[in-house]
Protein backbone atom coordinates (compact mmCIF):
# COMPACT_ATOMS: atom_id res chain seq x y z
CA UNK A 1 0.00 0.00 0.00
CA UNK A 2 1.24 3.11 -1.23
CA UNK A 3 1.92 6.16 1.60
CA UNK A 4 -0.19 9.14 1.19
CA UNK A 5 1.99 12.52 -0.04
CA UNK A 6 2.60 14.81 2.69
CA UNK A 7 0.01 17.65 2.79
CA UNK A 8 1.29 21.44 3.99
CA UNK A 9 -0.97 20.61 6.59
CA UNK A 10 0.82 17.87 8.02
CA UNK A 11 4.15 19.98 7.48
CA UNK A 12 2.10 22.59 9.71
CA UNK A 13 1.06 20.12 12.18
CA UNK A 14 4.82 18.96 13.06
CA UNK A 15 6.46 22.61 12.71
CA UNK A 16 4.00 24.65 15.23
CA UNK A 17 3.39 22.54 18.03
CA UNK A 18 6.98 21.84 18.21
CA UNK A 19 8.43 24.48 17.58
CA UNK A 20 6.06 25.76 20.97
CA UNK A 21 6.89 23.23 23.08
CA UNK A 22 10.71 24.02 22.41
CA UNK A 23 9.89 27.39 22.93
CA UNK A 24 8.11 26.52 26.19
CA UNK A 25 10.91 24.21 27.52
CA UNK A 26 13.60 25.16 26.17
CA UNK A 27 14.13 28.48 25.49
CA UNK A 28 16.32 30.51 27.81
CA UNK A 29 13.96 33.92 28.42
CA UNK A 30 15.69 36.70 30.68
CA UNK A 31 14.07 37.88 34.00
CA UNK A 32 14.95 39.93 36.77
CA UNK A 33 15.87 37.07 38.57
CA UNK A 34 18.81 35.84 35.83
CA UNK A 35 17.80 32.95 32.98
CA UNK A 36 14.48 30.96 33.04
CA UNK A 37 12.40 29.00 30.29
CA UNK A 38 8.82 30.21 29.94
CA UNK A 39 7.31 27.32 31.44
CA UNK A 40 9.40 28.28 34.37
CA UNK A 41 8.08 31.98 34.10
CA UNK A 42 4.30 30.52 34.50
CA UNK A 43 4.82 28.26 37.13
CA UNK A 44 6.63 31.15 39.28
CA UNK A 45 3.60 33.60 38.08
CA UNK A 46 1.08 30.85 39.71
CA UNK A 47 2.78 30.22 42.85
CA UNK A 48 2.74 34.40 43.11
CA UNK A 49 -0.51 34.61 42.74
CA UNK A 50 -2.03 31.46 44.16
CA UNK A 51 1.09 31.75 47.42
CA UNK A 52 -1.31 31.59 49.97
CA UNK A 53 -4.12 29.04 48.98
CA UNK A 54 -0.86 26.50 47.70
CA UNK A 55 -0.31 24.56 50.76
CA UNK A 56 -4.34 23.95 51.62
CA UNK A 57 -4.45 22.72 47.75
CA UNK A 58 -1.69 20.21 48.42
CA UNK A 59 -2.80 19.12 51.27
CA UNK A 60 -6.45 18.41 49.96
CA UNK A 61 -4.62 16.86 46.97
CA UNK A 62 -2.82 14.36 49.09
CA UNK A 63 -5.36 13.47 51.25
CA UNK A 64 -7.73 12.80 48.62
CA UNK A 65 -5.33 10.76 46.65
CA UNK A 66 -5.18 8.78 50.07
CA UNK A 67 -9.02 8.07 50.44
CA UNK A 68 -9.18 7.46 46.76
CA UNK A 69 -6.28 4.78 46.86
CA UNK A 70 -7.27 3.31 50.28
CA UNK A 71 -11.22 2.95 48.39
CA UNK A 72 -9.71 1.31 45.35
CA UNK A 73 -7.75 -1.31 47.47
CA UNK A 74 -11.60 -1.63 49.44
CA UNK A 75 -13.00 -2.40 45.93
CA UNK A 76 -10.22 -4.36 44.77
CA UNK A 77 -8.78 -4.79 40.84
CA UNK A 78 -11.99 -4.03 39.26
CA UNK A 79 -11.66 0.01 41.27
CA UNK A 80 -13.06 2.51 38.56
CA UNK A 81 -12.76 -0.17 35.43
CA UNK A 82 -14.64 2.29 33.60
CA UNK A 83 -11.73 4.39 33.50
CA UNK A 84 -8.41 2.82 32.93
CA UNK A 85 -6.50 6.26 33.43
CA UNK A 86 -8.07 6.54 37.29
CA UNK A 87 -7.69 2.67 37.92
CA UNK A 88 -3.83 2.56 37.23
CA UNK A 89 -3.86 6.25 39.19
CA UNK A 90 -5.46 4.41 42.34
CA UNK A 91 -5.16 0.90 42.55
CA UNK A 92 -1.66 0.94 44.06
CA UNK A 93 0.31 -2.17 45.58
CA UNK A 94 -0.08 -2.10 49.29
CA UNK A 95 3.22 -0.71 50.07
CA UNK A 96 2.42 2.43 48.16
CA UNK A 97 -1.32 2.68 49.62
CA UNK A 98 0.21 2.84 53.12
CA UNK A 99 3.22 5.53 51.36
CA UNK A 100 0.00 7.57 50.19
CA UNK A 101 -1.59 7.11 53.62
CA UNK A 102 1.13 8.15 55.61
CA UNK A 103 1.75 11.54 53.24
CA UNK A 104 -2.24 12.14 54.22
CA UNK A 105 -1.01 12.18 57.97
CA UNK A 106 1.90 13.90 57.16
CA UNK A 107 0.13 16.90 54.99
CA UNK A 108 -2.39 17.44 57.51
CA UNK A 109 0.00 17.42 60.84
CA UNK A 110 2.15 19.64 58.76
CA UNK A 111 -0.94 22.00 57.76
CA UNK A 112 -2.21 22.37 61.14
CA UNK A 113 0.87 22.45 63.15
CA UNK A 114 -0.09 19.04 64.80
CA UNK A 115 2.02 16.30 66.82
CA UNK A 116 5.82 16.58 67.30
CA UNK A 117 7.74 19.69 65.89
CA UNK A 118 10.15 17.37 64.21
CA UNK A 119 7.65 17.01 61.67
CA UNK A 120 6.02 20.50 61.49
CA UNK A 121 9.44 22.73 61.66
CA UNK A 122 10.45 25.11 59.26
CA UNK A 123 13.53 23.01 58.53
CA UNK A 124 11.47 19.59 57.88
CA UNK A 125 7.60 19.64 56.73
CA UNK A 126 7.05 23.06 55.98
CA UNK A 127 9.65 23.37 54.15
CA UNK A 128 7.90 20.42 52.11
CA UNK A 129 4.31 21.80 52.54
CA UNK A 130 4.89 25.28 51.97
CA UNK A 131 8.02 25.45 49.83
CA UNK A 132 8.71 22.33 47.79
CA UNK A 133 5.55 21.10 46.83
CA UNK A 134 4.18 24.98 45.82
CA UNK A 135 6.95 24.28 43.20
CA UNK A 136 6.41 20.78 42.50
CA UNK A 137 2.07 22.07 41.90
CA UNK A 138 3.31 24.88 39.75
CA UNK A 139 5.46 23.36 37.44
CA UNK A 140 3.59 20.01 37.07
CA UNK A 141 0.44 21.98 36.66
CA UNK A 142 2.20 23.63 32.73
CA UNK A 143 4.67 21.02 32.14
CA UNK A 144 1.80 18.34 32.24
CA UNK A 145 -0.39 20.31 30.42
CA UNK A 146 2.21 21.34 27.77
CA UNK A 147 4.22 18.11 27.73
CA UNK A 148 2.50 16.64 24.50
CA UNK A 149 3.78 19.50 22.65
CA UNK A 150 7.13 17.53 22.87
CA UNK A 151 6.10 14.54 22.76
CA UNK A 152 3.38 13.97 20.40
CA UNK A 153 3.77 15.78 17.38
CA UNK A 154 6.85 14.65 15.98
CA UNK A 155 9.93 16.14 17.75
CA UNK A 156 10.86 13.15 19.31
CA UNK A 157 10.80 11.21 16.38
CA UNK A 158 13.69 14.11 14.24
CA UNK A 159 15.91 14.28 17.33
CA UNK A 160 15.72 10.40 18.66
CA UNK A 161 16.86 9.89 14.57
CA UNK A 162 19.45 12.77 14.15
CA UNK A 163 21.01 11.62 17.76
CA UNK A 164 21.08 7.95 17.56
CA UNK A 165 24.87 8.13 15.80
CA UNK A 166 25.81 10.37 19.11
CA UNK A 167 23.73 8.53 22.22
CA UNK A 168 24.09 4.91 20.81
CA UNK A 169 27.91 4.69 20.77
CA UNK A 170 28.55 7.03 24.04
CA UNK A 171 25.93 6.04 26.21
CA UNK A 172 24.13 3.03 24.76
CA UNK A 173 20.98 4.94 24.32
CA UNK A 174 18.31 5.05 22.01
CA UNK A 175 18.77 9.01 20.12
CA UNK A 176 15.58 10.34 21.50
CA UNK A 177 16.55 10.19 24.99
CA UNK A 178 18.94 13.74 23.77
CA UNK A 179 15.19 14.97 23.58
CA UNK A 180 14.85 13.92 27.95
CA UNK A 181 18.32 15.48 29.19
CA UNK A 182 17.73 18.78 27.31
CA UNK A 183 14.36 19.25 28.89
CA UNK A 184 15.82 18.61 32.34
CA UNK A 185 18.83 20.32 31.63
CA UNK A 186 17.17 23.41 30.60
CA UNK A 187 13.43 22.67 32.58
CA UNK A 188 13.41 20.30 35.37
CA UNK A 189 14.96 16.98 36.08
CA UNK A 190 11.46 16.07 36.98
CA UNK A 191 9.72 17.12 33.28
CA UNK A 192 12.83 14.54 32.09
CA UNK A 193 12.17 11.80 34.54
CA UNK A 194 8.19 12.46 33.36
CA UNK A 195 9.34 12.19 29.74
CA UNK A 196 11.37 9.09 30.44
CA UNK A 197 8.39 7.78 32.22
CA UNK A 198 5.97 8.27 29.92
CA UNK A 199 8.21 6.56 26.90
CA UNK A 200 9.06 3.72 29.13
CA UNK A 201 5.08 3.12 29.34
CA UNK A 202 4.62 3.48 25.56
CA UNK A 203 7.71 1.02 24.82
CA UNK A 204 10.03 3.44 23.49
CA UNK A 205 12.70 2.18 26.07
CA UNK A 206 13.70 -1.07 27.25
CA UNK A 207 13.97 -1.12 31.08
CA UNK A 208 17.72 -0.61 30.86
CA UNK A 209 17.27 2.39 28.95
CA UNK A 210 14.50 4.02 31.04
CA UNK A 211 16.73 2.88 34.16
CA UNK A 212 20.02 4.76 33.07
CA UNK A 213 18.17 7.74 31.52
CA UNK A 214 16.07 7.98 34.39
CA UNK A 215 19.07 7.93 36.79
CA UNK A 216 21.73 9.60 34.55
CA UNK A 217 20.40 11.77 32.07
CA UNK A 218 17.74 13.61 34.47
CA UNK A 219 19.73 16.57 34.93
CA UNK A 220 19.32 19.12 37.20
CA UNK A 221 18.09 22.73 35.41
CA UNK A 222 19.60 25.70 35.41
CA UNK A 223 17.56 26.95 37.46
CA UNK A 224 17.68 24.49 40.52
CA UNK A 225 22.05 24.98 39.71
CA UNK A 226 21.21 28.76 40.14
CA UNK A 227 19.82 28.50 43.45
CA UNK A 228 22.39 26.28 44.97
CA UNK A 229 25.30 28.62 43.93
CA UNK A 230 23.36 31.48 45.47
CA UNK A 231 23.46 29.30 48.50
CA UNK A 232 26.47 28.99 48.95
CA UNK A 233 27.17 32.41 48.26
CA UNK A 234 29.01 31.77 45.16
CA UNK A 235 27.01 33.31 42.56
CA UNK A 236 29.86 35.64 40.74
CA UNK A 237 31.10 31.71 39.68
CA UNK A 238 28.06 31.02 37.87
CA UNK A 239 29.68 29.75 34.81
CA UNK A 240 32.43 27.76 35.76
CA UNK A 241 30.15 26.55 38.24
CA UNK A 242 27.84 25.02 35.67
CA UNK A 243 30.42 24.01 33.37
CA UNK A 244 32.04 21.40 36.46
CA UNK A 245 28.80 20.31 36.73
CA UNK A 246 28.49 19.21 33.09
CA UNK A 247 31.95 18.06 32.92
CA UNK A 248 31.26 15.65 35.91
CA UNK A 249 27.92 14.81 34.68
CA UNK A 250 29.39 13.79 31.40
CA UNK A 251 32.37 11.64 32.92
CA UNK A 252 29.69 9.82 34.88
CA UNK A 253 27.60 9.69 32.25
CA UNK A 254 29.84 7.70 30.16
CA UNK A 255 30.55 5.36 33.62
CA UNK A 256 27.52 4.55 34.71
CA UNK A 257 25.43 2.58 32.16
CA UNK A 258 28.50 0.66 31.77
CA UNK A 259 28.27 -0.97 35.58
CA UNK A 260 26.26 -2.39 37.78
CA UNK A 261 23.47 -1.89 38.83
CA UNK A 262 22.88 -0.47 35.78
CA UNK A 263 24.40 -2.80 33.20
CA UNK A 264 22.41 -5.11 34.77
CA UNK A 265 19.01 -3.79 34.02
CA UNK A 266 17.26 -6.11 31.22
CA UNK A 267 16.70 -5.46 27.97
CA UNK A 268 13.27 -6.24 27.19
CA UNK A 269 10.73 -4.07 26.96
CA UNK A 270 7.58 -2.83 29.68
CA UNK A 271 5.26 -5.71 27.56
CA UNK A 272 8.42 -8.12 28.56
CA UNK A 273 9.18 -8.33 24.58
CA UNK A 274 12.55 -7.90 23.17
CA UNK A 275 11.86 -6.41 19.88
CA UNK A 276 12.27 -2.54 20.20
CA UNK A 277 12.49 0.16 17.43
CA UNK A 278 14.48 -0.14 14.56
CA UNK A 279 16.87 2.61 13.98
CA UNK A 280 18.45 2.28 10.74
CA UNK A 281 18.16 4.54 7.88
CA UNK A 282 16.09 3.26 4.82
CA UNK A 283 17.81 3.02 1.30
CA UNK A 284 16.66 6.63 -0.25
CA UNK A 285 16.88 8.94 2.81
CA UNK A 286 19.63 10.23 4.99
CA UNK A 287 19.10 11.23 8.53
CA UNK A 288 17.91 14.02 8.58
CA UNK A 289 15.38 13.55 5.23
CA UNK A 290 13.85 9.60 7.47
CA UNK A 291 13.98 12.05 10.75
CA UNK A 292 12.05 14.56 9.35
CA UNK A 293 9.34 11.84 7.94
CA UNK A 294 9.02 10.24 11.14
CA UNK A 295 8.20 13.73 12.26
CA UNK A 296 5.68 13.84 9.76
CA UNK A 297 4.62 10.90 9.96
CA UNK A 298 3.95 10.88 14.08
CA UNK A 299 2.14 14.53 13.49
CA UNK A 300 -0.39 13.06 11.14
CA UNK A 301 -1.75 10.87 13.74
CA UNK A 302 -2.31 14.00 16.02
CA UNK A 303 -5.89 15.49 14.68
CA UNK A 304 -8.09 15.89 18.10
CA UNK A 305 -7.75 19.29 20.14
CA UNK A 306 -9.62 17.31 22.92
CA UNK A 307 -6.81 14.58 23.43
CA UNK A 308 -4.73 17.08 23.61
CA UNK A 309 -6.02 18.63 26.94
CA UNK A 310 -7.30 15.43 27.79
CA UNK A 311 -3.17 13.99 28.07
CA UNK A 312 -2.51 17.42 29.58
CA UNK A 313 -5.57 17.06 31.83
CA UNK A 314 -4.11 13.57 32.83
CA UNK A 315 -0.41 14.54 33.09
CA UNK A 316 -0.93 16.50 35.35
CA UNK A 317 -3.44 14.40 38.03
CA UNK A 318 -0.26 11.79 37.30
CA UNK A 319 1.82 14.12 38.82
CA UNK A 320 0.16 15.57 41.06
CA UNK A 321 -1.45 12.60 42.55
CA UNK A 322 1.54 9.77 41.59
CA UNK A 323 4.23 11.96 42.81
CA UNK A 324 3.51 14.69 45.49
CA UNK A 325 2.63 12.39 48.57
CA UNK A 326 5.65 9.93 48.07
CA UNK A 327 7.88 14.08 47.69
CA UNK A 328 5.81 14.33 51.22
CA UNK A 329 5.85 10.89 52.76
CA UNK A 330 9.72 10.20 51.85
CA UNK A 331 10.65 13.52 51.97
CA UNK A 332 9.58 14.35 55.35
CA UNK A 333 11.58 11.21 57.01
CA UNK A 334 14.62 11.87 55.33
CA UNK A 335 14.76 15.48 56.46
CA UNK A 336 13.74 14.39 59.71
CA UNK A 337 17.00 12.07 59.95
CA UNK A 338 19.01 14.79 58.67
CA UNK A 339 17.52 17.35 61.23
CA UNK A 340 17.32 15.53 64.22
CA UNK A 341 19.86 12.63 64.54
CA UNK A 342 23.15 12.13 63.49
CA UNK A 343 23.13 9.72 61.22
CA UNK A 344 24.20 11.54 57.95
CA UNK A 345 27.33 12.61 60.37
CA UNK A 346 28.42 9.17 60.42
CA UNK A 347 27.38 8.27 57.15
CA UNK A 348 29.88 10.88 56.14
CA UNK A 349 32.97 9.44 58.42
CA UNK A 350 34.46 7.52 55.46
CA UNK A 351 35.03 10.42 53.13
CA UNK A 352 37.26 12.50 56.01
CA UNK A 353 40.62 10.56 54.61
CA UNK A 354 39.38 11.16 51.17
CA UNK A 355 38.66 14.47 51.11
CA UNK A 356 41.77 15.26 53.35
CA UNK A 357 43.74 13.29 50.96
CA UNK A 358 42.15 15.11 48.10
CA UNK A 359 43.74 18.36 49.85
CA UNK A 360 39.85 19.89 50.79
CA UNK A 361 39.38 22.11 53.40
CA UNK A 362 37.51 21.87 56.22
CA UNK A 363 37.57 17.95 55.41
CA UNK A 364 35.11 17.36 58.44
CA UNK A 365 32.38 19.43 58.10
CA UNK A 366 32.51 18.90 54.50
CA UNK A 367 32.35 15.30 55.10
CA UNK A 368 28.72 15.62 56.65
CA UNK A 369 27.04 17.04 53.46
CA UNK A 370 28.70 14.43 51.33
CA UNK A 371 25.38 11.69 51.58
CA UNK A 372 22.62 14.21 53.04
CA UNK A 373 22.03 15.02 49.41
CA UNK A 374 20.29 11.59 49.41
CA UNK A 375 17.26 13.38 51.49
CA UNK A 376 17.47 16.46 49.33
CA UNK A 377 19.67 18.25 46.83
CA UNK A 378 19.04 21.26 49.31
CA UNK A 379 20.58 20.05 52.19
CA UNK A 380 24.29 20.09 51.22
CA UNK A 381 24.24 23.72 50.22
CA UNK A 382 22.35 24.85 53.40
CA UNK A 383 24.27 23.00 55.84
CA UNK A 384 27.36 23.68 53.77
CA UNK A 385 26.79 27.53 53.68
CA UNK A 386 28.59 28.03 56.54
CA UNK A 387 31.82 27.03 56.08
CA UNK A 388 34.71 29.40 55.62
CA UNK A 389 36.28 28.68 52.35
CA UNK A 390 35.02 29.10 49.21
CA UNK A 391 36.57 26.43 47.56
CA UNK A 392 35.17 24.07 50.17
CA UNK A 393 31.69 25.24 49.28
CA UNK A 394 32.27 24.97 45.41
CA UNK A 395 32.89 21.75 45.45
CA UNK A 396 30.01 20.92 48.48
CA UNK A 397 27.73 22.56 45.83
CA UNK A 398 28.63 21.06 42.22
CA UNK A 399 28.63 17.28 44.39
CA UNK A 400 24.90 17.98 45.29
CA UNK A 401 24.07 19.36 42.15
CA UNK A 402 25.80 15.78 40.42
CA UNK A 403 24.55 13.09 42.81
CA UNK A 404 21.87 13.83 40.76
CA UNK A 405 19.22 11.33 43.24
CA UNK A 406 17.60 13.26 46.22
CA UNK A 407 14.42 11.37 47.51
CA UNK A 408 12.46 14.59 48.03
CA UNK A 409 12.38 15.19 44.52
CA UNK A 410 14.06 12.94 41.54
CA UNK A 411 14.76 9.95 44.01
CA UNK A 412 10.85 10.02 44.64
CA UNK A 413 10.06 10.81 41.50
CA UNK A 414 11.28 7.58 39.78
CA UNK A 415 9.50 5.60 42.64
CA UNK A 416 6.75 6.41 42.28
CA UNK A 417 6.88 6.42 37.69
CA UNK A 418 7.38 3.31 36.04
CA UNK A 419 10.58 3.47 35.55
CA UNK A 420 12.17 0.08 36.96
CA UNK A 421 14.48 1.25 39.73
CA UNK A 422 14.53 0.15 43.87
CA UNK A 423 15.35 2.51 46.62
CA UNK A 424 18.39 0.01 46.62
CA UNK A 425 19.20 0.83 43.51
CA UNK A 426 18.59 4.32 44.41
CA UNK A 427 21.02 4.68 47.11
CA UNK A 428 23.43 2.46 44.94
CA UNK A 429 23.57 4.32 41.88
CA UNK A 430 23.91 7.78 44.48
CA UNK A 431 27.06 6.79 45.92
CA UNK A 432 28.60 5.92 42.66
CA UNK A 433 27.92 8.97 41.63
CA UNK A 434 29.14 10.34 44.35
CA UNK A 435 32.30 8.70 44.02
CA UNK A 436 32.61 9.17 40.59
CA UNK A 437 32.26 12.75 40.26
CA UNK A 438 34.03 13.82 43.65
CA UNK A 439 37.54 13.67 42.41
CA UNK A 440 36.34 15.34 39.04
CA UNK A 441 34.71 18.34 40.89
CA UNK A 442 37.92 18.98 43.38
CA UNK A 443 40.06 18.78 40.74
CA UNK A 444 38.33 21.18 38.57
CA UNK A 445 38.11 23.42 42.11
CA UNK A 446 41.72 23.31 42.45
CA UNK A 447 42.07 24.74 39.22
CA UNK A 448 39.66 27.59 39.44
CA UNK A 449 41.13 28.34 43.29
Amino acid sequence: MEEKPFAVSDHLRFIIPSLLGVFLFMTPVSTGDGMTIPIAVLADWVQEKMAGQLSLIMMIIIVLTAVLTVTARLIGPNAFAKTPFFQKLFYESPFWTITRVLAAIFAVMVFFRLGPEAVHSPDTGQMLLGDLLHVLFAVFLFAGLFLPLLMNYGLLDLFGTLMTKIMRPLFRLPGRSSIDSLASWIGDGTIGVLMTSKQYEESYYTKREAAVIGTTFSVVSITFTLVIIKEVDLGHLFVPFYLTVLTAGVVAALIMPRIPPLSRKADTYVTESTGGIDEAIPKGYNTFTFGYKKALDRARQETSIYHFFKQGGQNILDMWMGVAPIVMAFGLIALIIAEYTPVFSWLGLPFIPLLELMQVPFAQEASETMLIGFADMFLPAIIGASIEAEMTRFIIGALSVTQLIYMSEVGGLLLGSKVPVSLKDLFVIFLLRTIITLPVITLIAHIIF
